[in-house]
């Protein structure tokens, strides 16, 4: 399919930019005319793969967090947030329910369960030292005027 439209957002590390990673995606998919519970699906994903990167990936420490997103003409929406951060070891250990690398603060461990409960589809590649990229795609409904032609 055909790419209408794409963006990225480089952004700091830092726990306020989460609310602006929701806003910057919620934005980008408006012309999709996502239904409500579209928009809060995508936004939750988002919202807990950017969380991941602050949180796990820099552990306090600085860095930044990318945004990239596209649709097509199908209403085919790509997602993937990345970090240079510390990375995952064991990504499918990762992806367990409740499991989590927080021993001091109170996190559930549910961040890739969310997503995935949200998502149509959600992968993540990782090493550690190297960071990690979360690509998720959400099918949007379209409606006969959403979508515009051209970018």
């Amino acid at each position: 399919m055909r790419i209408i439209n794409e963006m990225r957002l480089d952004f700091k590390a830092t726990p306020e930019n989460e609310a602006f990673a929701r806003l910057a995606i919620s934005g980008f998919m408006l012309p999709l005319d996502p239904t409500m519970e579209e928009l809060a699906d995508v936004k939750t994903a988002v919202s807990e793969a950017v969380t991941n990167a602050i949180v796990h990936g820099y552990a306090g420490g600085e860095g930044m967090v990318c945004i990239k997103a596209a649709y097509d003409e199908s209403g085919e929406l790509q997602i993937q947030i990345i970090d240079r951060g510390r990375g995952i070891e064991d990504v499918q250990q990762a992806r367990q329910p409740f499991y989590t690398t927080s021993i001091d603060e109170e996190r559930s461990g549910m961040g890739f369960t969310v997503m995935e409960s949200f998502m149509d589809d959600v992968d993540v590649q990782s090493a550690p030292g190297a960071g990690t990229a979360v690509r998720m795609n959400k099918r949007i409904r379209l409606r006969d005027d959403a979508v515009p032609q051209r970018a």
